[in-house]
């Protein structure tokens, strides 16, 4: 039996109103000083997808924070692409063989472990909601600290300073006199646009689509107000808004326009060149958002899971390219 037809996507993501409700994280702790999750090196993990939006949230900071320069500090587990029946595997998805222990976590206690979902069963044996990407494992204690990216970015950005390279170390990305303005940024930007084109896609009625897709467009139109004359979000710097929108525009021609029904206007053509020049300069000048940034998995990952929105599974060449260069 092929993977692809054992698909968790063939189930619908929305709820019986046809309307996509996005499930809240559980797991919320945070690592920190004098609490039950210190900061230390050689005991935590991050497992993600590469096509995950959220996940590539923490990667981006983990690169920018440079924490991929100390052994052991934060390694990264990459699950399958495809998001099957089970949920995210831990490894190559082939259901006709046993699983290959060496494509496993890498986490002391649980080598064998095949799927996300063993990791969140581990932490919560009575866990019954999907397992999502990122999750941060701590293996002293065998569990789950937080799997919620926005907090997870959160503590990343100032927890692990002091075994950080010094050329880092105190680099904030939520600095005190900007979180205000951030905060004010995420407030139109997560609901609108990084969730709206989920609400959009996942959508399963014409009221509940058109409901959302306009107010994406709006917040696009607003957004590329916003950044008319501005090179990041919010002041002169780049701060947690750059690093929250970015996962969503850029995914958004490759993925988010065809494949979840999100075809007003694309980024490119002419409609938002402030938001275009914003998404080529952060990718093309910046190695942690280029390096985190894999157009192949992304687009494997949408058009080859998700079989209710998809029954073929062909994923679309275009558009040519990914991303276009800056001097366009």
């Amino acid at each position: 039996m092929s993977s692809r037809s054992e698909s968790v996507a063939s189930k619908s993501f929305a709820s019986g109103d046809g309307r996509y409700h996005r499930q809240t994280s559980t797991f919320r702790d945070v690592i920190a000083p004098g609490t039950k999750f210190e900061p230390e090196v050689g005991r935590y993990k991050l497992i993600v997808s590469l096509a995950c939006p959220w996940a590539s949230r923490v990667l981006i900071v983990r690169a920018l924070k440079k924490m991929d320069q100390v052994e052991n500090l934060l390694p990264v587990t990459e699950v399958d692409t495809f998001l099957g029946e089970k949920g995210w595997c831990l490894g190559e998805v082939d259901t006709d063989r046993p699983h290959n222990p060496a494509n496993g976590p890498k986490i002391p206690g649980h080598e064998n472990a095949r799927y996300v979902r063993d990791l969140y069963l581990a932490a919560d044996p009575d866990y019954e909601l999907r397992a999502t990407v990122p999750i941060l494992w701590d293996t002293k204690h065998n569990t789950i600290v937080n799997n919620e990216s926005s907090e997870i970015i959160r503590f990343l950005d100032t927890v692990f300073d002091p075994f950080l390279p010094k050329e880092v170390q105190g680099i904030s990305y939520y600095p005190k006199e900007l979180r205000k303005e951030i905060d004010g940024v995420n407030e139109w930007v997560y609901p609108t646009i990084n969730n709206g084109v989920y609400k959009s896609g996942f959508a399963t009625n014409m009221d509940a689509y058109l409901e959302n897709v306009k107010p994406l467009f709006e917040s696009l139109d607003r957004l590329e107000k916003h950044l008319q004359g501005k090179k990041y979000l919010v002041g002169d710097r780049l701060t947690e808004a750059d690093i929250r929108l970015y996962t969503t525009i850029v995914r958004f021609d490759p993925v988010y326009v065809g494949h979840f029904k999100c075809n007003l206007h694309m980024i490119r053509g002419g409609r938002f060149p402030n938001v275009h020049r914003w998404l080529r300069e952060l990718y093309w000048n910046n190695e942690a958002f280029k390096s985190t940034t894999d157009f192949d998995s992304i687009k494997k990952h949408y058009y080859g899971s998700h079989v209710k929105i998809n029954p073929t599974g062909i994923v679309p060449l275009g558009p040519e390219p990914h991303i276009e260069p800056l001097d366009q």
